[in-house]
């Protein structure tokens, strides 16, 4: 398990299995989204099981699935809608933290600037440069 803190807030990772739940917890995090479409994953590492294994610690689960080259608006607020509703740090958690880093800079478009947006993740190999006009776009919308 490796986890990027893109801010003391909000952590990504490539994914995650029910044995590195107690390590997110013992690190502080209290909510887990899980950004990863069951699809793309072997049974095991499901919603349903990963879930479980999290709620069981206490941990709040939320299932955002991202379908990688197709993240819809209505990931971005169920994105930004389960960070303000988390009562700790959150963690979020895809193929390798990538889709998950996208959807947090989508979701503080306008709440900080674009450069921290791009450069943050920037600093753990995500490249959101390509995201910079939409970013912008998003924060001119309000």
């Amino acid at each position: 398990m490796d986890i990027r803190a893109l801010t003391p807030n909000y952590a990504v990772s490539p994914q995650i299995d029910p044995a590195d739940l107690p390590a997110i917890k013992a690190a502080g995090y209290t909510t887990i989204i899980d950004n990863r479409p069951d699809g793309e994953i072997p049974p095991d590492l499901h919603t349903d099981a990963m879930r479980a294994a999290a709620e069981s610690l206490g941990l709040v689960f939320i299932a955002n699935p991202v379908i990688g080259g197709a993240m819809t608006l209505d990931n971005v607020t169920a994105q930004r809608a389960a960070i303000d509703a988390a009562t700790g740090p959150v963690f979020a958690y895809c193929a390798s933290g990538n889709r998950s880093s996208v959807v947090w800079a989508l979701a503080h478009a306008g709440q900080m600037a674009t450069d921290d947006l791009i450069g943050i993740p920037a600093r753990f190999g995500y490249q959101l440069e390509h995201l910079r006009p939409t970013l912008d776009g998003m924060a001119k919308q309000g």
